[in-house]
């Protein structure tokens, strides 16, 4: 395991303009199948983490996916 500097007990990355955005996400370069989530975390800086809860309660990272704005 490793440490990130700025994820601390009680500190955590600065969040970009996506956190808490509806999104729609899709897998494997198939949009003709969505789900809708949200963005939970959307770091802007390091390690630069974006984290969609899909509506299923299912959490992926925006590495796993591909989501677009709803």
């Amino acid at each position: 395991m490793s440490a990130v500097k700025n994820i601390t007990f009680d500190g955590f990355p600065k969040q970009g303009g996506h956190l808490g955005l509806k999104v729609k996400v899709c897998f494997h370069f198939d949009p003709s199948r969505v789900i809708r989530g949200i963005v939970v975390r959307d770091d802007i800086e390091e390690p630069f983490v974006t984290i969609v809860e899909l509506e299923d309660g299912r959490c992926v990272l925006s590495t796993e996916c591909h989501y677009f704005l709803q």
